[in-house]
């Protein structure tokens, strides 16, 4: 069975990644950049080694692609801590794997990320108009994503806050199964975990949903966007929870917490991630995008049983947003730019990114590849039918450049379990979430300028 390759598993290994050494590594690495990232800077043919930061579970597959290029593969597996300190050193990796969608801004606006406009412009096998709108969050113009240069490219990507669900869970609890074309309330969705939670001598026994397999804030930042607000001000550099938008997502979020239904901040699922609780019948939604069904797949009797639905919304602005399109980039002081652009060109329109769309693990960044998502089985075709409408419905929204996702992520996992067991007031938890956060992205700020 493939493993996860934009699942919960990296969301989660990365949110437990260390931010510690950002402050100097940001201002040395912006100091340091004077390669315009236009290209050169390789070495000779056939002498090339070529450094991959990356997790271990790609490593099979980059060291296949090194072969098959004839570059040497210098693998190095993926820590925050190391690649900070390997920009700062002016000696960092020549291609990096990234979340797209929470991390291009604050690379960028240090000047880490080489620009790949010119190779895109010139290459004849990646070509920007064949990129999926979601690589648009690989984009940043200075003050916000989705426009400006490209830095990055995702292998693969999903609508993180749709969710998969159980049929045979709701049958036993004589519940009309969702709609795969209208989406539900967040109080509708609320309403049926309840209803599908299993408990027995005072403890769940089977979850009615897992509502944030991603992280807290990033679904914060969904829900608050469908009810027509935005977590973060216009210039990106304060978060406000006690906006009326904002307010509504996190007293929605304490509810779902409080209700004792699923996996929260304050009781974490004991299995890691939703998958094994899924497919063992102890949850009977899961809050996963389309990447899950690589899992599903793998084990035809939960295929069998198995749904996708479209994302629920708190308002009337439907957002279906990415919160990862995880990826690759190539720093701006990388030695070997070409012959990383090369990797590039084998790993995402190759061999490699042609596989990835058959599995099932993620929709493919190229609008090319799109056509080889499996579709083979019944659970095949109706998560495939019910993805396509939804892309109607993605939009990028703009993460800060001044605050990496692991810290604003560290202050809920501060406040929030407290805040839910002490019942304390959704305002008063709003009040301490944005004195917290905007301390962290005031200092973020100060060292950007």
């Amino acid at each position: 069975m493939p493993v996860p390759t934009t699942g919960s598993l990296d969301r989660r290994r990365f949110l437990t990644f260390s931010g510690a050494a950002l402050g100097a590594a940001a201002l040395s690495g912006c100091a340091a950049s004077v390669d315009d990232g236009s290209g050169g800077g390789g070495s000779k043919s056939g002498s090339t080694t070529l450094t991959v930061m990356s997790t271990e579970d790609e490593k099979k597959v980059i060291q296949a692609a090194g072969t098959a290029l004839g570059i040497k593969i210098n693998f190095v597996v993926r820590d925050e801590t190391k690649l900070n300190a390997m920009l700062a050193a002016k000696n960092p990796p020549d291609v990096v794997r990234g979340l797209g969608a929470v991390e291009t801004p604050y690379f960028a606006a240090r000047g880490l990320m080489a620009d790949l406009d010119p190779y895109f412009a010139d290459s004849s096998v990646l070509k920007a108009s064949d990129l999926d709108p979601v690589n648009d969050v690989w984009r940043y113009d200075g003050r916000k994503q989705g426009a400006g240069p490209r830095y990055g490219i995702a292998k693969d990507y999903s609508q993180d806050q749709m969710f998969w669900y159980r049929t045979d869970m709701f049958e036993a609890a004589k519940l009309d199964l969702p709609s795969e074309t209208e989406p539900l309330s967040y109080d509708e969705w609320l309403d049926l975990g309840k209803q599908l939670t299993k408990r027995r001598l005072g403890k769940v026994k089977v979850y009615g949903l897992s509502a944030a397999g991603l992280g807290t804030f990033s679904m914060l930042m969904g829900m608050t966007a469908s009810a027509g607000g935005s977590l973060f001000a216009e210039d990106l550099a304060s978060v406000d929870l006690s906006s009326p938008e904002a307010l509504k997502a996190l007293t929605w979020y304490l509810e779902y917490a409080r209700a004792d239904i699923g996996p929260n901040v304050a009781n974490p699922n004991p299995d890691g991630w939703d998958w094994p609780t899924y497919q063992a019948g102890r949850m009977a939604m899961a809050c996963d995008g389309y990447w899950f069904s690589g899992a599903i797949g793998g084990d035809p009797k939960v295929a069998e049983v198995s749904r996708f639905a479209p994302a629920p919304q708190l308002g009337g602005n439907r957002v279906s947003s990415c919160f990862a399109a995880t990826g690759y980039w190539i720093p701006k002081a990388a030695k070997n730019k070409d012959a990383a652009w090369k990797f590039f060109e084998y790993y995402f329109a190759g061999k490699p990114g042609e596989e990835r769309a058959a599995s099932g693990w993620g929709i493919p960044s190229l609008t090319s590849l799109r056509s080889r998502m499996p579709q083979g089985t019944e659970f095949q075709k109706q998560a495939f039918k019910v993805q396509e409408q939804e892309l109607a419905h993605f939009s990028v929204l703009s993460f800060t450049p001044y605050a990496q996702l692991t810290a604003l992520e560290g202050v809920i996992n501060k406040v929030l379990p407290k805040a839910i067991k002490a019942k304390t007031s959704a305002g008063k938890v709003a009040d301490e979430l944005n004195r917290l956060m905007n301390e962290q992205i005031a200092q973020g700020k100060e060292l950007v300028g």
